[in-house]
C-alpha cells in the first residue's frame, strides 16, 4: 500500500480547520495495514473556539482525546450517519484510528459494525458489555469482550501512553503496541467487505448497489447482510457517501467556478438535482453557496 490518504475528504471547510491545528495522518504498523486505513493525529491550542465539521467515512474509528487539564479517555465511534461537530477550544490533542470499512469487525466479532453505527461509546463501557458469542449464540461468553482489550488495570496506563507524549513517534508506537495486543483473528468476511469497499470506493461505474453485486456476483441480499455484518452501513449508503466526499473535495480544490451539472454526472447522478439534494442533506447547504466563498 501507498502511505497514508494526503486528501480532505469529508472535512468540511477543510482550509479553515487546518489554518487552526496541526493535523496529521500516519501508517500504522504493517501488520495492522489490511484492517486500518491510517492513524489521524490532532493538537491545537486556540485562543478562541472553533466548531470542526466532518462528514464522516464509513468508517469505524477508535479515538483517544486529551481536553486541556482533564484526564484522557478513549471512545469507540461508529460510523456516524449525520455531519459530525467538534467544538475545539483552548488546548487538547486527539489520536484517532481510523479503521478501514469492514476492518473493524476483527477487533468486536461478538456483534455485527452495524450494532456501533450512530454511537460513541467509552472504550471501559464496550470492554465491559461482551455482547453475545459470535454467530449470535446466546451461550455463556466468559472470556468474550465486545472488544478485546488488555486488563482493566492497565487500561488508564495504555491510553496515557498513546495521548501523553508530545513525540509524534511515540503516539504511533504506543497505538501501534495497543492494537497489535488485541490480535484480531483473521475474518475472511471481513477482508471480503475491506475489498468491495475500496472497489466502491475507487470504481465510478459502481453508481448502484445492482451494479456492485453483479460485478460480484452476489445477491443484493447477500451483499446487504454482508455490509450490515462487517461495515456498518448498507452498500447503497457507501455509494452516495464517496460520491458526496469527491463533491465536497472539488467544491474545495477548484479554482474556478465548478461546473456541478457535469459534476453530477461524473459521479453517476441522474442530474444536478440530485446531486444538489444530496449534498444539502448531508453537509447543510446547497452545494453552489458552499463553493461560492471560495471564489
Amino acid at each position: 500500500m501507498a502511505g497514508p490518504r494526503r486528501d480532505t475528504r469529508g472535512i468540511v471547510e477543510a482550509r479553515e480547520l487546518l489554518a487552526r491545528v496541526d493535523f496529521r495522518r500516519r501508517e500504522p504498523a504493517p501488520e495492522l495495514r489490511s484492517l486500518i486505513e491510517h492513524y489521524w493525529l490532532i493538537d491545537w491550542d486556540l485562543t478562541e473556539p472553533y466548531a470542526s465539521h466532518v462528514v464522516p467515512h464509513p468508517s469505524v474509528n477508535l479515538v483517544f482525546q486529551r481536553y486541556g487539564d482533564e484526564a484522557p479517555w478513549a471512545e469507540i465511534a461508529g460510523i456516524g450517519l449525520e455531519l459530525f461537530t467538534q467544538k475545539l477550544a483552548g488546548r487538547g490533542r486527539v489520536c484517532g484510528v481510523q479503521f478501514r470499512p469492514g476492518g473493524f469487525r476483527p477487533f468486536a466479532p461478538n456483534r455485527p459494525v452495524s450494532y456501533w453505527t450512530g454511537r460513541r461509546v467509552p472504550l471501559t463501557r464496550a470492554i465491559a458489555d461482551p455482547g453475545p458469542a459470535p454467530g449470535g449464540d446466546q451461550q455463556e461468553t466468559t472470556g468474550a469482550r465486545a472488544v478485546t482489550a488488555p486488563p482493566w488495570t492497565r487500561l488508564d496506563a495504555e491510553i496515557r501512553h498513546v495521548v501523553g507524549p508530545d513525540d509524534e513517534d511515540a503516539r504511533v508506537a504506543a497505538l501501534d503496541a495497543f492494537l497489535l495486543g488485541l490480535a484480531p483473528a483473521p475474518d475472511p468476511q471481513a477482508a471480503q467487505a475491506v475489498a468491495l469497499v475500496d472497489r466502491v470506493r475507487g470504481d465510478r461505474s459502481i453508481r448502484r448497489v445492482a451494479d456492485l453485486a453483479a460485478a460480484e456476483r452476489m445477491s443484493v441480499r447477500s451483499l446487504q447482510r454482508l455490509f450490515a455484518a462487517c461495515v456498518g452501513v448498507g452498500p447503497k449508503w457507501v455509494i452516495l457517501r464517496y460520491r458526496i466526499h469527491e463533491a465536497l473535495e472539488r467544491a474545495e480544490a477548484d479554482t474556478a467556478v465548478l461546473d456541478w451539472s457535469a459534476l453530477a454526472t461524473e459521479l453517476g447522478y441522474s442530474d444536478q438535482a440530485h446531486l444538489a439534494r444530496d449534498f444539502t442533506a448531508t453537509v447543510g447547504v446547497p452545494p453552489t453557496a458552499y463553493a461560492r466563498p471560495r471564489r
